[in-house]
């Protein structure tokens, strides 16, 4: 048999139109989902790192487009900058982390009611009862 006689089919792994994409994005959705009921029925947070999938940053975009924006951004600037944007669907958090120098160094969609990043640990809180107790005794 030649060559010639080889039937070929063209398949096309990125839908036309939109170069860059993998298909690996829109089956997060559905790991959210579950994510997002195991939060509600067993309170228990969970995460996806993005960075750790091959994701192309047109499947970053995709996927971002796709949960929209929340009404909560929090940024922190601890050795680089942290942000944690609630999307469209509260309960998940896009958060990304970036180095001294701004390069992202990670990615993640995390499922929880309040990510732990924001939450104060016992010792700040203290620290914010001295200072309240300093604020009270200089009145």
């Amino acid at each position: 048999m030649s060559l010639d006689a080889i039937p070929i089919q063209v398949v096309h792994t990125t839908p036309p139109g939109e170069p860059g994409l993998t298909g690996n994005a829109p089956p997060l959705l559905r790991e959210l989902l579950e994510q997002v009921e195991r939060l509600l029925e067993t309170g228990v947070p969970s995460a996806i790192d993005l960075s750790a999938l091959p994701l192309t940053p047109a499947d970053m975009d995709w996927l971002r487009n796709a949960l929209g924006p929340g009404e909560i951004d929090v940024t922190l600037d601890a050795n680089g900058e942290s942000t944690l944007s609630e999307t469209g669907c509260p309960g998940v958090w896009w958060i990304t982390h970036r180095n001294e120098q701004g390069a992202v160094t990670s990615q993640f969609l995390e499922v929880t009611f309040v990510p732990e990043l924001v939450k104060a640990h016992p010792q700040d809180v203290a620290m914010g009862r001295e200072t309240l107790e300093r604020l009270l005794a200089d009145l």
